[in-house]
């Protein structure tokens, strides 16, 4: 599957692309809200999970490029949520850029191809998307994109006592997109505040 925005394009990663994959997975800012960045094997081995998920499920968080660029810039697009939690099975749409690229818009961009990749030819009903509340870009992006706060849960890969365990949920049904897409769900309009890793 290939979606074509305006300004980016959401393709399939290929293994040409892994360079510039384990260079914004290993940028410390790009990753302050994660764990910790990853290793060049780390992201070698994350980057094959997302070519194998496609594989399988048709989907995956994709390539995001640019036509003047000659590398991808980010990943965004959806997965299948892999750990258990009190609204898996579930799929979920995240959204990761290079740090070069922040707050111009494109995460809005490519968010909103995925969505609509997702409640279109792949039929889902529902996409949720979570963060730690530290993240404000990321879940403001989320409330922009008519997501629906969900509360809190607690991450079950993360350990009990981790900074980051505790993330916010979002979900947005396909009935409550299909409103969007009718102008009566939220605005787009981007604002400066959007974008992050």
């Amino acid at each position: 599957m290939i979606l074509q925005g305006h300004r980016l394009r959401l393709r399939p990663w290929r293994e040409a692309d892994a360079d510039a994959f384990a260079a914004m997975n290993a940028d410390p800012e790009v990753m302050r809200h994660f764990a910790a960045p990853l290793t060049r094997a780390q992201s070698d081995a994350f980057l094959a999970a997302l070519m194998a998920h496609e594989a399988r499920y048709g989907f995956c968080f994709w390539a995001v490029e640019r036509p003047a660029e000659p590398a991808p810039i980010g990943l965004c697009g959806l997965m299948r949520v892999s750990f258990e939690a009190r609204f898996t099975p579930a799929v979920e749409i995240g959204w990761r850029l290079a740090r070069a690229h922040w707050r111009r818009g494109y995460a809005e961009e490519a968010a909103r191809l995925a969505l609509g990749a997702g409640f279109g030819p792949l039929g889902l009903g529902e996409i949720v998307a979570f963060t730690v509340p530290a993240n404000e870009p990321s879940w403001r992006l989320m409330q922009k994109l008519g997501m629906r706060a969900d509360g809190r849960f607690e991450h079950p890969r993360l350990p009990r006592n981790h900074p980051l365990r505790a993330h916010l949920l979002y979900r947005l049904a396909r009935a409550d997109w299909l409103a969007q897409q009718a102008g009566n769900g939220p605005s787009c309009h981007r604002n400066r505040d959007e974008l992050g890793p």
